[in-house]
């Protein structure tokens, strides 16, 4: 394989389908979105790990979001890892790429380095948003956290909210191609039952705390038809998740092959931040005189990080809150500038 052909796989999400067995899916390889996300931040390894997985997540669940849509992944936890919270832009257009963004908010003095890093969350909820526009009400499922991985938490997550049997098969961690520097690549794999009309799961699941699990969900044949896939899923290696010496086209003929995969046009992604001066203003404008005070610095500015992507914002508040005294552009020098 030549690097061009590797290259011509990451950051992409390839879409599929298992004719045979009603089961749609996503494979997913990122690589340089996972490092441009992380390089953001020197997050300790534990919290780098789940930012990573839940980028994955993110990247497999928001391909399937229409045009100039967003879809939110928020974890919160009573743990050390307070909150992992991703963003997924929908392209604004056919064959534009998609952008991903991510942040964590921990206790560094609580964090346990050793541990799990699943563990680090703790009591909480996994939630998913849908955004689709201005004008709409963004729909908000959530599920408790539970089963041991963010992954796992997706899956619950479906049948719990959604009705929906999914399955995740992800890995993710640093790496080095010969001759290149180490950076974070992860690949992963995604199945979901296609939609029934009549859910089978009328009460409590089988899942931790009576959640439900794909098994509650599908009977006779559709349960056969997802057990035999989700065992051919079970053989995946890892290195064949994250590539790059594996097309996504070869891994699905060799794990899914009787079952008639046939796959669509790939999705790009890449990572995107929205943050601006604009927005920041925005988001100040509810403040008053009195407030916007208590936000100044000694130096006599208002400043402003981007949790995402770090950018760097600083204001002269006299132009800030429904109180303004006077309009941005009339201020000389370097009002909003951005300091990444």
């Amino acid at each position: 394989m030549t690097l061009g052909s590797q290259i011509a796989w990451d950051d992409t999400v390839l879409p599929f389908q298992l004719d045979r067995s009603d089961i749609r899916g996503r494979v997913a390889r990122l690589d340089g979105v996972l490092d441009d996300v992380l390089k953001q931040h020197d997050y300790p390894a534990a919290i780098e790990a789940l930012v990573a997985e839940a980028v994955m997540l993110t990247a497999m669940i928001g391909q399937t979001i229409k045009l100039r849509w967003k879809l939110s992944l928020q974890i919160r936890g009573d743990g050390p890892a307070r909150l992992i919270a991703t963003d997924y832009y929908a392209p604004t257009e056919d064959g534009m790429p998609a952008r991903i963004r991510a942040y964590a908010s921990f206790d560094e003095e609580r964090l346990q380095e050793s541990g799990d890093p699943f563990s680090q969350i703790g009591k909480g909820y996994f939630a998913i948003l849908i955004d689709q526009g201005p004008g709409t009400t963004p729909y908000q499922g959530i599920t408790p956290i539970a089963g041991g991985s963010l992954a796992a938490c997706a899956e619950t997550y479906f049948a719990q909210s959604e009705q929906l049997p999914t399955r995740f098969s992800v890995t993710y961690g640093r790496s080095r191609l010969p001759g290149g520097p180490e950076r974070w690549r992860a690949g992963g794999v995604m199945l979901q039952h296609m939609p029934k009309s009549s859910p089978f799961a009328k009460d409590g699941g089988s899942g931790e705390g009576g959640l439900l699990l794909p098994v509650d969900i599908l009977d006779g044949d559709e349960e056969e038809n997802w057990s035999r896939a989700n065992h051919l899923l079970d053989t995946v290696e890892d290195m064949e998740l994250v590539g790059p010496s594996v097309h996504p086209t070869d891994l699905l003929v060799r794990l899914f092959h009787e079952e008639g995969p046939r796959v669509y046009d790939a999705q790009p992604v890449k990572f995107g931040c929205t943050c601006s001066e604009d927005r920041v203003r925005q988001s100040l404008s509810i403040y008053s005189a009195k407030d916007i005070r208590h936000m100044t610095t000694p130096e006599g500015i208002v400043t402003a990080d981007c949790q995402f992507c770090g950018a760097h914002y600083e204001f002269d508040p006299r132009t800030l809150g429904f109180e303004a005294e006077i309009a941005p552009e009339d201020v000389a020098g370097s009002d909003g500038k951005n300091d990444r």
